[in-house]
């Protein structure tokens, strides 16, 4: 494996991470929190992060990725992190990135999928249950864990005034 896609798994581990920590603790019924009329609840953002590294495998194996909806948030978060697994999986063992490179899935799909992840927390606030601060440069962000079991924050902030 390169640079670049040692880069690339990491990021996708960052992801993992950061989805979880946008999840981690939340209530029962966040997943259906619907914020304003015509935006996406958080179980259909995580669906629709599916669908963006569903794409992102697309240039790897061909065809297209099309999927129903889970019928329960926890499902749908499942799906994602297997999702996730088997692009990291294909991003490690592309050896000739004739379909995309490694700067446009950067700057496409797995861009995408993480400004959804920055969505995600930022419905949690307006859900009346903001997600604890942590500095993000400590944070034990591991490529081989892809998985919805993340660690705790390494390094959580003590200054959080608009705690609930």
């Amino acid at each position: 494996m390169n640079d670049k896609q040692e880069l690339l798994r990491h990021f996708l581990a960052a992801l993992a991470y950061r989805t979880q920590k946008a999840l981690r603790d939340a209530p029962e019924e966040f997943g259906a929190f619907r914020a304003a009329p015509k935006l996406r609840t958080p179980h259909e953002l995580v669906a629709h992060m599916d669908s963006v590294l569903g794409y992102a495998i697309t240039f790897f194996v061909g065809g297209g990725y099309r999927v129903s909806p889970r019928p329960s948030f926890e499902e749908e978060v499942a799906r994602f992190h297997r999702t996730l697994a088997e692009l990291a999986r294909h991003v490690a063992k592309e050896k000739d990135w004739k379909r995309i490179t490694p700067e446009r899935l950067l700057q496409g799909p797995l861009a995408d999928a993480m400004s959804h992840a920055g969505q995600l927390a930022m419905l949690r606030r307006l859900a009346g249950d903001p997600v604890p601060p942590e500095d993000f440069i400590y944070a034990e962000i591991d490529p081989a864990n892809l998985g919805p079991d993340q660690p705790l924050p390494a390094r959580p902030d003590a200054d959080w005034p608009e705690r609930p």
